[in-house]
């Protein structure tokens, strides 16, 4: 049966940051996942999970500056002292955190810049953080991202992303695959999670509406059909990952909000037991 993380970045903002946990865990979840957690001490957030009795199950590493539209360094030419010193302080946070993934954003890429030579760098840098979470026993996790949400991200289709993790071999660098990001870039959703989740190449799953990135029962994709897909997909090949809710609750962040537009996950988990 499909595991489910709350997103505390985007679900619970009707609470303060470190009142989400509380919320998320009241609701019936029994893990989380955010983009960052730098702007609060490791030890802060840890009690907050031990209190709730919730895994932290991915976040991201730094991406540069995020205020000016910097969405990750792991592409950049000349950020590479800067990528693997923000890569090393996820690792500690995993550590204090016991989160056992870190995403790896890959940067806009620049408009003048050879995308071979981008290629290159990212490559590289994905090597060297791959070999730097292995002791720690930390998957590597990179995600293709729409260009109507992010345009001039660097990775954007889930072909590249495989290929990519194939070619360079580490073990614990995978895939974070948003079906959400998929559906807006390419579609055939379902085909696509039977392809990939048996590689063993599939980190974390992610969900949303499509288009407007609300409750997953809002919008154009079949989510009951796509779950029962992952269960079955799942109970073939032993894959045993979560999926993050990443979504934007449809009422806003307005009293009861997300905790009112998550009859999906309530239906779901009273029909599968």
């Amino acid at each position: 049966m499909p595991r489910f993380a709350a997103n505390l970045s985007m679900l619970y903002n009707e609470h303060g940051f470190l009142d989400r946990f509380a919320a998320a865990a009241q609701d019936g979840f029994s893990a989380v996942e955010y983009l960052f957690p730098y702007a609060f001490k490791a030890q802060e957030l840890q009690q907050r999970l031990q209190d709730h009795g919730l895994q932290q199950v991915l976040f991201n590493a730094p991406p540069g500056d995020w205020d000016a539209g910097e969405r990750g360094l792991a592409c950049l030419p000349g950020r590479e002292a800067e990528f693997r010193d923000g890569f090393a302080k996820a690792l500690d946070y995993a550590a204090a955190l016991s989160c056992p993934r870190v995403h790896v954003m890959a940067g806009i890429a620049p408009g003048s810049a050879d995308v071979k030579e981008l290629q290159k760098i990212y490559e590289a840098n994905l090597h060297w953080a791959a070999e730097a979470a292995q002791p720690a026993g930390v998957d590597v996790l990179i995600e293709p991202i729409n260009t109507r949400d992010m345009p001039g991200y660097f990775l954007n289709q889930q072909e590249a992303a495989h290929q990519l993790v194939q070619g360079l071999g580490a073990p614990n660098l995978k895939v974070q695959f948003d079906l959400y990001h998929c559906q807006v870039m390419e579609g055939d959703v379902a085909s696509k999670i039977r392809r990939y989740l048996p590689t063993g190449r599939v980190g974390h799953l992610q969900i949303a509406g499509v288009p407007e990135r609300h409750e997953p029962s809002v919008g154009e994709l079949n989510y009951n059909y796509l779950f029962e897909v992952i269960d079955a997909v799942s109970a073939q090949c032993a894959w045993e990952g979560w999926i993050g809710c990443e979504y934007r609750p449809a009422r806003g962040a307005g009293p009861g909000g997300t905790a009112q537009g998550l009859d999906w996950l309530r239906a779901w988990k009273k029909s599968h037991g």
